[in-house]
């Protein structure tokens, strides 16, 4: 058994330190080298969190039965011996950024969830929390530079739950920065209203998306239907007449899309939840009360998306802001967030993310809209929306990594191909298997991760 010399850096001797040789042979384990290590440096401490990384290789070496050999360390290997967990920065979300040790020895995956786990554990920085807040893994990218960390939400895809309110109070904060918000205070899309009778009983049913399109001042009550067909999803739009009309025919539709009759017995809270939502835009007489109505007392581009500053002037604003601000003046500011976040989710374009693609066999530029359960084909030159297709009746998907081609098969033999031209394609990949990723999971087992399948749906390069 031929003994070479290996040299390894100890991190706690210091960055001027020179590394510690060792004599070692192919034969001997990773365990056997700690322990020369240790025994060399004749400092007396607590070593279990150390272990060896190959620089070369860029991974631990954390199977200390394993010989050298078996590892493939040769003499021009350059180890060196540190703790697994170290301090660093994590930036969150919400803009804030915290200082914590993190495992730098596990998967991203695996040190995701710690970090995720661990801060719902705190009492003061309760953010993410697996089993109140159902925060998924797949909804994070993990950048690491140094000692730095940075937590973003990739899609839009959570439960809120007042009893936590700085989870509360952090989702308003982010969701504070999105765009789709504006359209509260100042709507401003068209839409093709359709007018149907009695025919709706044929078309809402068990896999429609039933989503809302109000504006209780302008009273606009409308239904936004998506329909599965075999070719994609068919998008209706229904117009009630008045507000009570427009709450009863909505909770019906959102029970019929699950399933549901009638006789169900949430139909009425149903639809009080409804005019509880119509109430936060209805604007009463004298709603104004006692609050300053001048362009010096508020700053209303401070509220607004900055997209509107220059649409609108600021005594076009204000009067709306101060309609907005009633609705919430008697509530406690944790209700007051909730109810913010709960219009925030109920917006047409909640969720959406957008890329603009080229469709196979079409010479013009789309926009390709990613949302939480379906894909969406919009015109790019008008904005309409062309095509619905849902992640449910998705047969399979790939790459094409050569070309940068994604590949799409729904039932009913329909096919669909594009490729990316504002994001590389594999964003688009992640963003699908995430999204089918967190379809899997139940609400009862929020803590419970399946990180093969996590891997299997985002990171794969072969076709699913």
């Amino acid at each position: 058994m031929a003994a070479w010399d290996l040299s390894v850096t100890v991190e706690d001797l210091g960055s001027d330190a020179p590394p510690v040789t060792l004599s070692v042979a192919s034969e001997l384990h990773v365990g056997g080298v700690i322990l020369q290590l240790v025994e060399k440096t004749q400092i007396k401490r607590d070593w279990s969190d150390h272990a060896l990384w190959w620089e070369q290789k860029q991974r631990w070496l954390l199977r200390t039965a394993w010989t050298l050999e078996k590892y493939g360390i040769h003499a021009d290997a350059r180890l060196m011996f540190m703790p697994q967990h170290k301090p660093l920065k994590l930036g969150l979300p919400n803009g804030t950024s915290l200082r914590l040790r993190g495992c730098f020895s596990s998967s991203v995956f695996q040190t995701v969830m710690g970090i995720c786990r661990m801060l719902s554990e705190s009492k003061h920085f309760l953010f993410i929390s697996f089993r109140s807040f159902y925060f998924h893994l797949s909804c994070c990218s993990l950048y690491i530079l140094s000692d730095a960390l940075s937590l973003r939400h990739r899609v839009h895809s959570f439960q809120i739950s007042k009893e936590f309110s700085l989870v509360v109070d952090r989702i308003f904060k982010m969701s504070w920065k999105s765009d789709s918000l504006a359209s509260f205070l100042c709507p401003s899309h068209k839409c093709l209203i359709s007018v149907l009778g009695v025919g709706l009983i044929f078309i809402v049913h068990t896999g429609c998306e039933v989503a809302p399109d109000v504006n209780v001042t302008a009273q606009k009550f409308l239904i936004r239907l998506l329909i599965p067909a075999p070719e994609g999803m068919n998008e209706v739009y229904l117009r009630c007449e008045n507000e009570q009309q427009y709450a009863q025919w909505m909770a019906a539709c959102r029970l019929a899309s699950k399933g549901k009759t009638l006789a169900d017995s949430s139909f009425q809270n149903e639809i009080q939840s409804i005019r509880s939502f119509l109430a936060m835009q209805k604007t009463s007489s004298g709603s104004h009360g006692n609050a300053p109505t001048n362009d010096e007392s508020i700053n209303p581009h401070s509220l607004v998306s900055p997209r509107y500053h220059k649409k609108y002037k600021a005594k076009q604003l204000t009067p709306r802001i101060l309609d907005a601000y009633q609705n919430v003046a008697q509530l406690s500011l944790t209700d007051a967030l909730m109810r913010f976040l709960q219009i925030w989710q109920a917006l047409p374009d909640f969720g959406l993310s957008y890329v603009v693609v080229r469709f196979k066999g079409s010479r013009k530029d789309e926009v390709l809209g990613i949302a939480p359960n379906r894909l969406i084909r919009i015109d790019l030159a008008v904005g309409d929306v062309v095509k619905t297709w849902r992640y449910n009746n998705m047969k399979q998907w790939n790459v094409n990594w050569d070309i940068r081609q994604v590949a799409i098969e729904f039932e009913g033999n329909i096919n669909i191909a594009f490729g990316c031209l504002t994001a590389d394609c594999k964003i688009v990949h992640e963003f699908i298997g995430g999204y089918i990723f967190m379809s899997t999971r139940s609400r009862a087992k929020s803590d419970t991760l399946n990180e093969e399948l996590f891997y299997k749906l985002t990171g794969g390069h072969e076709a699913l």
